[in-house]
Order: C-alpha cells, then structure tokens, then sequence
C-alpha cells in the first residue's frame, strides 16, 4: 500500500500573503478617498422641528418647537402649492406663525412646505405636510 505525504506547510504562508494583499488594496482605496476629496463634502442634516395644524377657523397655523440646530437657524419660508406665502427672520422657540385669508389654501389638498435657512448658509426642508 502506497503512503500519501502530507504536506501542509504551504497553507499558512499563501492565506498570509491573500491577507496582506487585501489590508493594502483597502488601506489604499480609503487614503485615495480622502486625498482626492471624495469624502470631504458629506453635509450633515439639520435638526428643527416645526408642526402644523389647522385652527378654529381652519387657517393654518405653524409652531416652532425646536431642536438641535435652533440656534443656528436664521430664516424660515412657508411655501404653500409652491408658492411663498410667508417669511420669519430669527423664529424662536414657541413661536406660533398663522397664515390668514389665504384664497390659494383648501384643506384636505393643499401642500405646505416649510424650509429652513440657517446661518452656515445651508437650507432644508423642515415640514413638508397636506394640510
């Protein structure tokens, strides 16, 4: 009967180098990202809160609650069908913003959209809601 040598010194070396090959490949695709700008232009989103509600006489009314990013938040816009129906300058927390006898608004139909302006010069959509 015929004996078969084992021999399994080779193994450990070759699945070494396939390790290190691999460690290279993505060391050199993530310094390749930074280098070349690829990450560098992520923007982070805001956090503000505003909600909207209808009042007794079915106008809607906006209140800013809040968040994170209050402080740096300069600017809102109310947009009604596409259309900019209202602006607030430095809106602080609590404040109520109504919106009265506007002929373009039908409950049920009408879209609002609230944008956010802040002072790093960024906006956002804050609300975007059918009333």
């Amino acid at each position: 009967m015929k004996q078969f040598v084992q021999n399994e010194e080779a193994v450990s070396p070759v699945i070494g180098v396939i390790l290190m090959v691999a460690i290279t490949v993505i060391l050199a695709a993530v310094i390749a990202a930074f280098v070349f700008g690829m990450a560098g232009n992520v923007q982070t989103s805001k956090t503000v809160v505003v909600t909207a509600k209808l009042n007794a006489s079915s106008e809607p009314e906006f209140m800013v609650q809040g968040g994170a990013d209050m402080n740096s938040l300069t600017n809102l816009i109310i947009q009604l069908n596409g259309t900019k129906v209202a602006e607030e300058d430095n809106p602080t927390v609590g404040q109520i913003i109504k919106i009265n006898n506007n002929s373009t608004f039908t409950q049920g139909v009408s879209r609002i959209v609230v944008l956010g302006e802040f002072n790093d010069g960024t906006s956002q959509v804050l609300l975007d809601k059918v009333l």
